[in-house]
């Protein structure tokens, strides 16, 4: 090896070991490498990296505020649909005891509009009847004397004997009909 380095004309320098000089640059150069880092490199990273944090927590803060606001919305929302429901439901109910009201003062009314048309009609017939009999008495009682006078032969003129006679009769066949 010193035959190399004699040959150069230069004094043999060690490769592993660097010049004193190249020592002296390389340290300043690192120095001021590590001034520019410091200085303007390293904070205006930090203020990157601090942004990005208080924007990915704002984010995240944001993101729960908007959930339990969603979560509120979402539980007022059940609440007005369960009243809802109550409210239907009780609508219902209100209407179906309103419709048997109405169905029972229907049924009311069509009873006694019956009872009155059934009265009516057994006034009617009462009143028809009295007067049929008193019809038919009238009748049967003239048939009767007549049929009376032409058997004894004698006339039965007498108005008062007469509607005795004829009253005595009829007596006896009701009595006689009743049993």
């Amino acid at each position: 090896m010193n035959f190399l380095a004699a040959e150069g004309g230069e004094s043999a320098h060690n490769p592993i070991i660097p010049l004193w000089q190249e020592v002296v640059v390389g340290s300043v150069a690192f120095a001021v490498l590590c001034f520019v880092l410091m200085k303007f490199v390293f904070p205006r990273m930090e203020q990157t990296f601090q942004a990005r944090v208080d924007a990915i927590e704002g984010g995240i803060k944001r993101a729960e505020a908007a959930q339990a606001e969603a979560n509120q919305l979402l539980e007022q929302y059940r609440a007005q649909l369960a009243e809802a429901r109550t409210d239907a439901a009780k609508i219902r109910d209100d209407a179906r005891a309103d419709a048997e009201g109405i169905r029972q003062d229907i049924l009311a009314k069509a009873r006694e509009e019956s009872d009155r048309v059934i009265q009516a009609g057994k006034d009617a017939l009462a009143a028809e009847r009295a007067t049929i009999v008193r019809e038919l008495r009238a009748e049967v009682g003239t048939i009767a004397v007549d049929l009376a006078s032409k058997i004894v032969g004698e006339s039965l003129a007498d108005e008062a004997r007469r509607k005795g006679t004829v009253d005595r009769f009829l007596s006896d066949l009701e009595s006689t009909g009743a049993r």
